[in-house]
């Protein structure tokens, strides 16, 4: 066996996404890794309910030998095996994300011996990380395209603090390809929609009312869950072009006005629509690795964050691949070769 790989989770934004690439690639690449100073930069530094779920649903898939999977842990040691399709179910058992669990453990299951299933239960929406419809609606389809066979369903909403949502993925054995995004193409649609769950719908239309007054004519529409899956409020917009699909996401919090949450996402919104670009800093995050796995690729992005660097910097510890970052017109280029 190689010699096993050393990381610093003080590297970079110092949060948990070293800790999901280093899961995935390992498992991929068969390369056990030891980490030291898990989240060292967080205000609660170690691993949380999310971070253990997202190892031992890595260590369920591929069989692993791990030491330090415990509550507040700084410190994991990770020795994979094969990775094995399935059926698989996690349960974080906080509002912990869905979504990281779930890019921790599919793009491993890409290279899995059999097809697989996986459900994820904690939180569909919250905060520090992106919602279940980023996924569905701007991560998906382009894997799509690098050939990767997948589908994700939202079963059921959960927010924070509450949780109890439910994502569900299927994913057979493929291996992706290279994608070019240089550009995003002339927009084909633009739409917003404010979920609400245990939250009066009032608040929901005010925010769309405040998107209308940024974006004229922009269509959007009210999504009032049951009371059970609350209390909760997400206001998505959604614009389509020709190359991809982005999304951009705000959250009602208590002691904060339904057109402040509109105004937030509306900024993004039109910082985006400024740059040229042709993804968002948090797609960009999340194609990185994809792409470092099909040994090809470029694409553009409006911003340069901790977050890309840091995850740069990780894959370089499992892939030969060369990742070059540059300027470009409004934003980055990010290009990866084998």
């Amino acid at each position: 066996m190689n010699a096993i790989i050393e990381l610093d989770g003080a590297q970079g934004e110092g949060g948990g996404q070293i800790l999901r690439t280093a899961l995935t690639l390992s498992m991929i690449t068969g390369q056990a890794f030891r980490l030291e100073r898990i989240r060292a930069k967080r205000a609660k530094p170690g691993l949380l309910r999310q971070h253990l779920t997202a190892v031992q649903a890595a260590a369920e898939i591929c069989g692993a030998q791990v030491e330090g999977a415990t509550p507040g842990s700084q410190s994991l040691r990770f020795v994979p095996g094969p990775i094995r399709g399935g059926d698989y179910r996690f349960a974080i058992g906080t509002a912990g994300s869905c979504t990281l669990v779930l890019q921790t453990v599919l793009p491993a299951l890409w290279f899995a011996d059999a097809p697989a299933t996986v459900s994820v239960s904690g939180g569909t929406h919250n905060h520090a990380a992106p919602p279940a419809d980023f996924l569905m609606r701007a991560w998906l389809p382009l894997m799509r395209r690098m050939g990767v066979d997948m589908e994700i369903t939202l079963m059921r909403h959960g927010f924070y603090p509450a949780g109890g949502g439910e994502v569900r993925a299927e994913v057979a054995p493929c291996r992706p390809a290279g994608l070019n995004l240089s550009r995003r193409g002339d927009m084909l649609a633009m739409h917003a929609k404010a979920i609400v769950a245990g939250v009066p719908e009032d608040v929901a239309r005010r925010e769309l009312a405040q998107l209308g007054r940024r974006f004229a004519d922009l269509p959007g529409e009210t999504l009032v869950l049951p009371k059970r899956e609350g209390p909760g409020n997400v206001l998505l917009v959604e614009l389509e072009h020709a190359e991809l699909t982005e999304v951009f996401v705000g959250f009602g919090e208590r002691g904060i006005s339904a057109e402040t949450v509109a105004n937030r996402v509306a900024q993004h919104v039109q910082a985006y629509l400024d740059s040229g670009a042709a993804v968002g800093s948090y797609l960009a995050d999340q194609l990185l690795l994809p792409m470092a796995l099909a040994g090809g690729g470029q694409f553009t992005s409006c911003e340069r964050s901790d977050h890309l660097l840091t995850n740069l910097a990780t894959i370089g510890k499992f892939l030969p691949v060369d990742i070059q970052v540059t300027q470009a017109d409004g934003g980055w280029q990010i290009s990866v070769s084998g």
